[in-house]
């Protein structure tokens, strides 16, 4: 099996939080297929790797489609080809839907690769096809699917010297930062304030650094502050507020605690030891990617909501990861 030239990945759309999840895929198979040109198109919303997130995808993607409306409609399956004109050596169609799946074959193609019913639409499979519970897993296989055989490594994210430089101003190299990301889209998926700051006062031979975005910063900053005048709030200490800068100040802690949030993935494509707080959402389901995690559910201490979850639990997940 020749490697691909050229590859199309369709996805339907990509907010914040799907690009972050994705970050993992799109590294994987970059490493997989290191010279192809890789097509990202969003069928039925924008993508952020179009904006917000394109800098995290620099040299990872080498186009985007965006928002272009293919595998929305039964019409597509009769009448003139989808992008017309066009042909990929491998063409990835990551979602499920069967109409979708059906109109993404009538791009001209090489190689077809598609989880829809089973793998039934599919070229190649991986050596295993039962459906992982994790988006990031479903993902994952088809990447096997496409290279014929796992694929471990990953290509490294972009860096920005600018972006760099300015991690290392707000934490200088020297002492041992632990990261706090006591944010996310919703309040019932935080885990208590006074916990993270009883985390961090707990803390020995580290610097508590809390990662907060600008409304968390409003409500808790001025609480962080005189609570821990050892903390720092990195976050709220420059004008360069973007996922890149949050990415490059996580490799520069020795681990982190973060809730099921945009944040918690960000430091996840950091690659740092990190510790994920989960209470209504599925972990399994939507756990960061990162080579050395610990999961502490609300569930195993007989709860749903976050405050189910001990401050003890969490100090015992996080030190293993501090040694």
């Amino acid at each position: 099996m020749s490697d691909p030239a050229s590859i199309l990945i369709y996805v339907g759309l990509d907010a914040v939080g799907d690009g972050l999840i994705k970050l993992p895929f799109i590294r994987a198979l970059r490493a997989a297929f290191p010279k192809a040109r890789i097509t990202w198109m969003s069928g039925k919303g924008p993508t952020v790797f179009e904006d917000i997130l394109a800098p995290l995808v620099t040299g990872l993607i080498d186009e985007i489609l965006p928002f272009t409306r293919i595998g929305e409609r039964p019409l597509e399956l009769m009448g003139r080809r989808p992008l017309p004109g066009r042909s990929f050596d491998l063409i990835i169609d990551t979602q499920r839907r069967g109409l979708t799946t059906l109109v993404l074959k009538r791009i001209r193609h090489g190689r077809f690769i598609s989880a829809t019913a089973g793998f039934l639409f599919s070229d190649g499979k991986p050596a295993d096809t039962t459906r992982p519970a994790a988006m990031i897993g479903q993902l994952m296989q088809l990447v096997e699917a496409a290279a014929g055989r796992k694929v471990a490594e990953t290509s490294p994210l972009p860096r920005d010297a600018a972006i760099e430089a300015e991690a290392e101003r707000l934490l200088p190299a020297g002492p041992r930062y632990v990261g706090l990301a006591p944010g996310a889209g919703g309040r019932w998926k935080c885990w208590p304030l006074e916990r993270y700051i009883a985390l961090a006062a707990g803390l020995k031979d580290a610097v508590p650094v809390f990662l907060l975005g600008p409304a968390e910063a409003e409500d808790w900053a001025a609480t962080i502050r005189a609570a821990l005048p050892q903390a720092l709030l990195p976050l709220q200490d420059t004008a360069r507020l973007t996922p890149m800068l949050t990415i490059a100040l996580g490799r520069r802690l020795a681990a982190a605690v973060a809730n099921d949030s945009g944040t918690g993935h960000m430091l996840g494509a950091a690659d740092i030891p990190l510790v994920s707080l989960f209470g209504p959402t599925a972990a399994h389901k939507f756990a960061p990617h990162t080579r050395r995690a610990a999961i502490v559910r609300a569930q195993d201490f007989g709860g749903e909501a976050m405050d189910s979850i001990p401050l003890e639990a969490v100090e015992k997940a996080l030190l293993p990861l501090l040694l």
